[in-house]
């Protein structure tokens, strides 16, 4: 009987700019937000699921950020981003930022939906737009 393994999320490579520091010499918290977002759209974009989706976009309802290393000007960090469907409207995107050592600087939990633009409301089952736009659902997520 094999083990399982378990399948590494996406990750988007990112060098930090110094003009992207606070005045303590370290990343600026918004910019985490950021990274985030960058490793987001890399993943939707390499997923194909930002093409044939109609007249739908991805939409972010709640983010939050838990700092758990400072990150300073020439660090290259990697930015995973792993996507978890569940039954309703929404869905998680969550993403964790790596130095190039593993060491985990933060975590980024994002809560997201799929907007019907002209309704201007969340589509019932953003899941099976992804599938029926065909996205790649193992790269989008690891639980797939």
């Amino acid at each position: 009987m094999g083990s399982v393994t378990e399948r590494e999320p996406f990750r988007t490579r990112i060098k930090v700019r110094h003009y992207e520091l606070d005045t303590l010499g370290h990343l600026n918290h918004a910019v985490y937000h950021s990274y985030g977002e960058v490793s987001r759209l890399e993943l939707l974009e390499r997923a194909g699921a930002l093409k044939d989706m109609g007249n739908v976009a991805s939409v972010l309802l709640e983010t939050n950020v838990v700092f758990r290393r400072e990150l300073r000007a020439g660090d290259e960090v990697d930015v995973t981003c792993d996507v978890k469907f569940g039954s309703g409207k929404t869905f998680k995107m969550d993403s964790n930022i790596y130095k190039l050592d593993g060491t985990l600087a933060a975590e980024i939990t994002c809560t997201m939906g799929l907007m019907d633009l002209e309704l201007r409301k969340l589509v019932a089952d953003p899941r099976g737009r992804f599938e029926a736009a065909g996205a790649d659902m193992k790269l989008l997520s690891t639980a797939e």
